[in-house]
């Protein structure tokens, strides 16, 4: 990649994103500081950040709805089912958390959040079941991430 000026940077992230990422990585790497659209680039990193948090709290959210209808919810033919996203919810968590293990902090803080939407989401899908209007079980993220609550 050839450096751009400035300028063309900017633009080109306005015309062709997968072309200004490779120009960014390509000027990053070469130590081209003063050819990096610093702007973008600050803008970007904000975007990860909070493309991250936005996945914690939507898994935690999913995980926390399938938990609520594995415990509460009588339909054993859906159980397995259940089980699975939990473990898929569970796994890619895991995963977020082990990469950047700062936003245990962040699920503690959105906890809460989280629940009164999984709540209200199988309220509405499950109105004939009486489910806990707060959740009573271990709600420290170790267990959450691996207790099988059904199975006490």
């Amino acid at each position: 990649m050839t450096a751009q000026p400035a300028i063309a940077q900017s633009q080109l992230y306005n015309r062709d994103l997968a072309l200004w990422y490779a120009d960014t990585i390509a000027q990053l790497k070469a130590g081209d500081l003063a050819s990096v659209d610093l702007e973008h680039l600050i803008e970007e990193i904000e975007g990860l950040a909070a493309r991250d948090r936005r996945e914690l709290k939507t898994r935690l959210k999913v995980l926390l709805a399938h938990l609520l209808k594995r415990l509460y919810v009588p339909l054993p033919d859906s159980y397995r089912g259940w089980e699975n996203t939990i473990d898929e919810q569970r796994e890619q968590l895991q995963d977020l958390l082990a990469q950047s293990p700062s936003l245990q902090t962040y699920s503690n803080e959105v906890f809460e959040e989280s629940w009164q939407r999984a709540l209200k989401q199988v309220q509405s899908d499950y109105s004939t079941v009486d489910f806990p209007v707060a959740w009573s079980l271990d709600r420290g993220l170790r267990a959450i991430l691996t207790a099988e609550f059904w199975a006490q």
